[in-house]
């Protein structure tokens, strides 16, 4: 496998969770409802390519009201888990997959494709700077959810590929999506 162009640099927060109160999320995570305390940004523009690639500090993101996003939606994700073993080591399931999908689904949307190498890079700087976040092996369906999101971020009104793109990996400890257990239909 090829190696990342991206570099993702870390900047660590300086307020994160305490551990007793993570242990608490982590005992009963719910689905989507606490995010661990870092993310991942990196910006695309024409003049400049993929630049700006960090794990930094979870936290609100700042858009313009003529963001392109807002009024043609030009935005893509995806959604997969990192698990921890027995071991205590902790996986993802084909993040192959997932990029190839995400840059096939960038090509549609007309934004850029982020190369598969970056994106996995993303994915694993995200997950080793929380590894504390992904729940212990012995928690059943418990992962770490995982979404990688690019929207057009430039402030612009017309119709044609965005100059300016956003590219963002979010966390989420996560118990079973359904939590009374999956009860299928006949």
């Amino acid at each position: 496998m090829s190696t990342s162009a991206l570099s993702f640099t870390v900047e660590r927060r300086s307020d994160p969770l305490p551990d007793d109160q993570r242990e608490a999320v982590l005992s009963n995570p719910g689905f989507g409802k606490t995010f661990t305390d870092h993310m991942v940004l990196a910006t695309w523009t024409t003049a400049e390519g993929w630049h700006d690639a960090k794990v930094t500090a979870y936290g609100p993101l700042s858009l313009h009201p003529s963001a392109a996003v807002l009024h043609y939606a030009q935005e893509i994700f995806e959604g997969m888990k990192a698990y921890r073993h027995a071991d205590g080591s902790v996986w993802t399931f084909r993040p192959e997959v997932n990029a190839a999908r995400f840059a096939r689904s960038a090509g549609r949307l007309a934004l850029p494709e982020l190369p598969p190498t970056d994106f996995i890079e993303s994915i694993r700087a995200l997950v080793t700077t929380d590894e504390k976040w992904v729940p212990g092996g012995d928690t059943g369906e418990a992962s770490l959810y995982l979404r990688p999101f690019m929207f057009a971020s430039e402030a612009f009104l017309g119709v044609r590929p965005a100059a300016e793109v956003t590219y963002c990996v979010i966390a989420s400890p996560a118990g079973p999506y359904f939590a009374g257990g999956l009860k299928p239909v006949s």
